[in-house]
């Protein structure tokens, strides 16, 4: 019995020892997890990256448009093929979009380091020209696209990277919704690069300085019409030469200050923008004319709380460019343009077609700068949290010099029939209403309704040579204004 119990003894003394061996080899404290913090100090939604005091947020939408009756999301009926008004025009269009974005910032003895980037998946119902659908970068059969808006750092004033313009209003072309072609003041929602500096003076007044690179057909560059090779199958696209921008030279110089307080805000915009040519023929040797300055004034004001109702909002700006057209003209909107309707007069169709630039010139010629004026604003009322209505409205006028004119109508002479005059002159406007519902918060339907007329100052007939892209034959044409009514079904969720 004595030899069992010591046996037994032995035994547990063996596993204790053991034991205690097994624990010595395990860490004598788990390392604590770092789990991710919230981070108060710039709004909701930011978090603290762990191990760090960088604040980070993640946002965007998923959006999906319906367009009736315009081109593209969301235009008015222009070009091949909405303006052609045949059986190659959409009657309706698509349009399905991510957006994705990211904000971070950093406190440092210098102030917050902020670096924001926003990019954007787009997929669009196709268009046709003759029997053929559109493709995107040589690929048939998609309309699949990417895009990035913005992209920058902001440290100590300054702002390094592709953002929206100082220029443009806070709502940049939609002062209470509507279409992307509203005329009457700048638009860079799609962002353009640049480098600007913002002094901050207390109480909501700041003034900001800007570079940027408006060397871009889809930001702050118009055509620059060399209109020593015009044909009159352009003519009639409102193509009215070769757009004959030279090289880079400087960047549009931008300054701006604004007022920014709870009654709303007030901004003053300026530019100056170099028009720098390429030359009047092939080589070097043809010559070139002297550069240009353009440059452009624009003001907004913003009026908020105002008696019809909590959150409701007026939103008002108007514009003067000279050799600066896409300051007015913005940057969605289409930079030369054809439209096609009905005649009562005996011609095959009637049509009208406008081409905007910030300069023409010829052979031995200078630069004739083109003049624009306009103006858009819009009024938002709220009816309850869930339901918004608006009426919103832009107008502007282009002119061209006298110079300019005289050699565009040279190439007018020779598709014009008897009685026609040559004014390629435009007046451009819309209108249009929409109502939002916000059934709960970050999901809202629209429907916006909006009319727009080309008011172009030819008169006449015209012997067309015909466009192939649009199916329309040579005869003889009508030059008339023309209308374009479109409507925008819209589901958005922000997150």
């Amino acid at each position: 019995m004595k030899v069992v119990k010591s046996l037994l003894l032995g035994t547990a003394a063996g596993l204790i020892a053991v034991g205690g061996a097994q624990a010595a080899d395990l860490p004598v404290k788990a390392k604590a997890v770092e789990y991710v913090k919230i981070c108060s100090l710039y709004g909701a939604g930011f978090y603290y990256m762990p191990g760090t005091d960088t604040c980070i947020k993640f946002g965007g939408y998923v959006r999906a448009d319906m367009i009736l009756g315009g081109a593209g999301d969301y235009n008015f009926q222009q070009g091949a093929n909405a303006g052609s008004n045949n059986r190659l025009t959409n009657y309706y269009f698509g349009r399905a979009r991510f957006d994705f974005n990211v904000d971070t910032r950093t406190a440092t003895e210098y102030g917050v380091v902020r670096t924001y980037a926003d990019a954007v998946f787009t997929w669009d119902t196709q268009s046709v020209t003759g029997s053929n659908p559109s493709a995107i970068s040589g690929t048939p059969n998609t309309s699949a696209a990417l895009g990035l808006y913005h992209a920058f750092i902001q440290f100590a004033g300054f702002t390094f990277g592709r953002t929206v313009s100082i220029f443009d209003a806070p709502w940049q072309s939609y002062p209470a919704g509507g279409p992307d072609t509203i005329p009457g003041g700048s638009n860079h929602t799609n962002g353009v690069n640049q480098v600007a500096y913002t002094a901050d003076f207390g109480q909501g007044i700041t003034a900001s300085f800007a570079l940027q690179d408006e060397t871009s057909a889809t930001n702050g560059q118009s055509n620059l019409w060399n209109v020593s090779s015009g044909t009159a199958a352009q003519f009639v696209t409102g193509v009215y030469g070769a757009n004959a921008w030279g090289g880079t030279r400087s960047p549009d110089i931008i300054g701006q200050v604004r007022v920014d307080q709870a009654w709303g805000l007030a901004q003053l915009s300026v530019a100056a923008h170099e028009l720098h040519t390429a030359y009047y023929g092939a080589t070097e040797v043809t010559g070139h004319p002297s550069d240009k300055w353009g440059w452009a004034v624009q003001g907004a004001l913003s009026i908020k709380n105002i008696p019809t109702g909590a959150g409701d909002v007026i939103n008002l700006q108007a514009v003067y460019t000279d050799g600066a057209t896409r300051y007015n003209f913005q940057s969605l909107f289409p930079q030369s343009f054809f439209m096609f309707s009905g005649s009562s007069n005996g011609a095959y169709q009637s049509t009208g077609f406008a081409g905007l630039a910030d300069g023409v010139f010829g052979t031995a010629t200078g630069i004739d700068t083109v003049k624009t004026w306009g103006l858009r604003g819009g009024y938002t009322h709220n009816w309850s949290p869930n339901w918004a209505s608006a009426i919103y409205g832009g107008y502007a006028q282009l002119r061209y010099g006298t110079t300019g004119k005289a050699l565009i109508c040279t190439n007018f002479a020779a598709i014009a029939l008897a009685g026609a005059t040559c004014n390629p002159d435009f007046n451009f406007a819309v209108v249009g209403v929409n109502t939002v519902w916000t059934p709960v918060k970050g999901l809202a339907f629209t429907a916006d309704l909006s009319w727009s007329r080309l008011d172009q100052k030819y008169s006449g007939s015209i012997a067309s040579p015909g466009i192939a892209t649009a199916a329309k034959p040579a005869a003889v044409y009508e030059l008339k204004d023309q209308n374009s009514v479109a409507m925008m079904l819209r589901a958005q969720r922000n997150f």
